[in-house]
């Protein structure tokens, strides 16, 4: 499916990064930060340019060949790996920031990948995330019409426990990325970092 949708000549999602990350990056400590389901560079792009060492994953192969193309156009080096995120290792204390934009995954894959951001997270380090949650069913605006890929606060604050949220919300905002998601949009943000465990 991905394969077939970023074969578009043009940038479906766009090519301005998501706009709760732009808001909010400043809360990742500058860094390694690695992007989850980059698709097509946008979030990844912006991350580089910010001064961060970025790591993009994606299991598109078209998706990312669009990305290094933007990042190649943008004067940002990134590095691009495939992978299925359900066998992808994120390592442990690897991470100065983690992100995850519209990565609609089935919930048993997204429940061992959040255990993995919790175990890749270096101490101190942010994990930022923008997920459709199921009232995103009656917009239709994108996100698709499973509700076992989408998320919400209590799903959140259940799979990333041993993070501490400094935001957690459920809105809807008008989300204009690209042909696929256009319109007003149900969804959870979030912002989490890793705790340094005291002696």
């Amino acid at each position: 499916m991905w394969d077939e949708r970023y074969s578009a000549e043009e940038y479906v999602y766009g090519t301005n990064p998501n706009k709760f990350l732009e808001a909010n990056f400043s809360s990742i400590p500058k860094g390694k930060v690695l992007s989850l389901a980059e698709g097509e560079g946008r979030n990844a792009v912006f991350l580089a340019k910010q001064g961060n060492t970025v790591t993009a994953v994606d299991g598109s192969l078209v998706g990312l060949n669009k990305a290094r193309k933007l990042a190649e156009e943008n004067g940002v080096v990134i590095e691009f790996i495939q992978a299925d995120l359900a066998d992808y290792d994120l390592g442990e204390n690897q991470w100065d920031g983690i992100v995850s934009i519209f990565c609609p995954l089935p919930s048993s894959v997204r429940k061992l990948l959040h255990k993995k951001v919790v175990a890749g997270l270096k101490p101190n380090g942010v994990f930022l995330l923008e997920a459709y949650t199921p009232d995103q069913l009656k917009h239709g605006t994108g996100g698709g019409n499973s509700v076992d890929v989408m998320q919400s606060k209590e799903s959140l604050s259940l799979e990333l426990a041993g993070l501490k949220f400094q935001h957690l919300i459920e809105l809807e905002r008008e989300i204009i990325e690209g042909i696929y998601h256009t319109g007003i949009g149900a969804v959870v943000q979030a912002i989490a970092s890793k705790e340094i465990s005291q002696p």
